[in-house]
């Protein structure tokens, strides 16, 4: 039987990280739970949940307190592609000091690992203009055209993540979301995604009334169900090698 670990998941309100906290939980790990609220449509499963604004150093020290194990930093200001493309500098200024703060508190409160969670919006855009794309590999992330602040605000951090294991061999691992889906998810407001958004739509339109979908309709996208995501996020943060970057595939 695998020993217990002590587990901090950050962004623990949100729909991923919620969803994660009860995995590990379920496989009998102590989880504590931060975030800038608590989960909108079930209590957490955590056996700490504290709100706390990880934007600020001292609550990142905080939250890494305790002879923690790992960390899955999953906090981050984020949304739906209407949400990401209207405020730039918001949304990367918010994410960079949350990614700054918690690699830094993580490694000075001897941490053993690290994940990171970065984006589809890493990729270059010039290579997702023609809707016969070819699938992307992680490589496609360079040369860098990743999506206006959040994609450059990610790419970055996964630098800042190989350059803490260059300098300081702190373990990180370095996953990329891209349209997760399932229960318990976000599904107006703003932020969320297009299946959701998809959904609520239908779910809300009158018999014969007509939807309305971003683009032209050649579009396509990967979509991962969120136990897929979780299990993923699981299995590579258990891994050996020291630096992983890796995006989770839709048919794990």
């Amino acid at each position: 039987m695998q020993n217990k670990k002590r587990v901090l998941v950050t962004g623990a309100g949100g729909f991923i990280g919620h969803h994660l906290v009860k995995r590990l939980k379920a496989e009998g790990n102590w989880v504590r739970g931060v975030d800038l609220k608590f989960p909108e449509y079930e209590a957490s499963a955590a056996d700490e949940f504290e709100v706390l604004d990880l934007r600020r150093w001292d609550n990142c020290l905080m939250a890494t307190r305790g002879d923690i194990d790992e960390v899955y930093n999953l906090a981050a200001d984020m949304g739906g592609i209407g949400y990401i493309t209207a405020f730039h500098a918001h949304i990367a200024r918010n994410n960079i000091l949350i990614n700054a703060h918690m690699l830094e508190a993580s490694r000075q409160n001897d941490t053993k690992r690290f994940l990171f969670s970065s984006s589809a919006c890493v990729y270059a855009q010039s290579k997702q203009k023609d809707a016969e794309v070819v699938p992307l590999r992680e490589e496609d992330a360079f040369p860098a055209e990743p999506e206006p602040g959040y994609g450059w605000e990610k790419l970055y951090a996964e630098e800042l993540c190989r350059y803490y294991w260059h300098d300081y061999k702190f373990e990180t691992r370095i996953v990329r979301f891209h349209n997760v889906y399932g229960p318990l998810g976000t599904y107006d407001g703003g932020k969320e995604k297009a299946p959701a958004a998809i959904s609520r739509k239908v779910a809300l339109a009158q018999d014969g009334e007509d939807i309305e979908v971003w683009g032209d309709g050649k579009q396509t996208r990967s979509f991962m169900y969120v136990d897929d995501c979780v299990e993923g996020l699981i299995r590579i943060m258990g891994a050996i090698t020291a630096t992983l970057s890796i995006s989770v595939p839709t048919n794990w």
